[in-house]
């Protein structure tokens, strides 16, 4: 199983981290994710299963484009972290 990582904003949301969730893809573990912890859905997913404009993950050290972070493929020994994206300049 992928291993869910979460940094300390949503600690409160998810606090026995990391988890694990089984799935193909990022969507996938996440939604086995919110299977167990519903109340971090909203903080991650906006109303239409989206990510949030401002939520960035990471699989294997990689960050995932945006558009496509929730469909990448993942493997059993994945490593996800889960973060708030930060924008400024």
């Amino acid at each position: 199983m992928a291993e869910i990582h979460f940094t300390s904003w949503l600690r409160s949301m998810v606090p026995d981290g990391p988890r694990e969730a089984a799935g193909t893809t990022v969507g996938a573990a996440l939604d086995a994710l919110f299977a167990d912890e519903p109340q971090a859905r909203g903080y991650v997913l906006d109303e239409q299963g989206r990510l949030r404009k401002h939520v960035c993950i990471f699989v294997d050290g990689k960050r995932l484009a945006h558009a496509v972070a929730l469909t990448q493929p993942i493997g059993a020994t994945s490593k996800l972290y889960v973060m708030q994206a930060l924008s400024g300049g």
